[in-house]
């Protein structure tokens, strides 16, 4: 029960990489806010949690929409302690010219925006208790890019970035602050990223992980809980590697 007592928020909660987090928090004691903008996915992952989840809907890269999360979770919960920003969107992979202007500005929107927007109504909040914690769900593609995704390796990088800035920031505050770059995972984004699913080319992408499989929601829910518990009180501004040795 290393989170028991915490209230806390993940976004991209009703899928994938978010999904695990949120039911790993929640068997560690957590409450959790299951936000996202697919109602049936959030709905259905926040139903299963009994009164330890709460769905609400949030189009993260809307001021609005997270005002409205922020201001929800404290009213339905009665408080808040931790910000999971794990919400993303990625690309087909292809060459970085080829970008359309509306698709890079939605990968800022999505990636890089909603870590500024959740910062800009959670931290009043949390300098007032004098405690709190971000995580931002990041990527090896920040640290370690590859070609075709040169534009969302830049919003994943501009993630690890503002992790150790606001890191710096807000520890005089009570407030931690880290990232997790995990590899492609058995997540909705990863046909996305492959550009189709193929047996070779998924032999092709494991080839490049010594370890030799994929990240799965559990690995991220582990690595989230330890980063957002009081285990982890002296750990702050990492971009913690969750990717089977792909970046040495």
């Amino acid at each position: 029960m290393r989170l028991d007592g915490k209230i806390a928020i993940v976004t991209g909660g009703g899928s994938g990489f978010g999904e695990g987090i949120v039911r790993k928090f929640v068997a560690e004691g957590a409450k959790v806010i299951v936000a996202d903008i697919n109602a049936d996915n959030g709905m259905k992952v926040a139903d299963s949690l009994g009164d330890a989840g709460h769905f609400i809907a949030v189009d993260v890269s809307k001021d609005a929409d997270m005002k409205s999360l922020i201001e929800g979770t404290i009213a339905h919960f009665g408080g808040l302690d931790i910000v999971v920003n794990n919400a993303g969107m990625g690309h087909v992979p292809q060459p970085l010219e080829d970008v359309s202007e509306d698709l890079f500005d939605k990968l800022m929107n999505v990636n890089v925006k909603s870590v500024f927007l959740a910062a800009r109504y959670a931290v009043p909040y949390f300098k007032k208790q004098k405690s709190g914690v971000f995580l931002n769900l990041a990527s090896t593609g920040g640290v370690s890019p590859r070609p075709n995704l040169t534009w969302y390796n830049v919003t994943k990088g501009a993630m690890i970035t503002a992790t150790r800035g606001m890191a710096v920031e807000l520890a005089p505050f009570g407030i931690r602050c880290n990232a997790i770059n995990p590899v492609a995972g058995e997540t909705p984004l990863l046909k996305t990223f492959m550009g189709e699913d193929t047996p070779e080319i998924r032999a092709k992408f494991l080839s490049t992980i010594p370890i030799g499989r994929f990240s799965t929601p559990e690995d991220m829910g582990n690595a989230a809980c330890f980063l957002c518990s009081d285990e982890a009180s002296m750990v702050t501004g990492v971009a913690m590697e969750v990717d089977g040795g792909r970046c040495i």
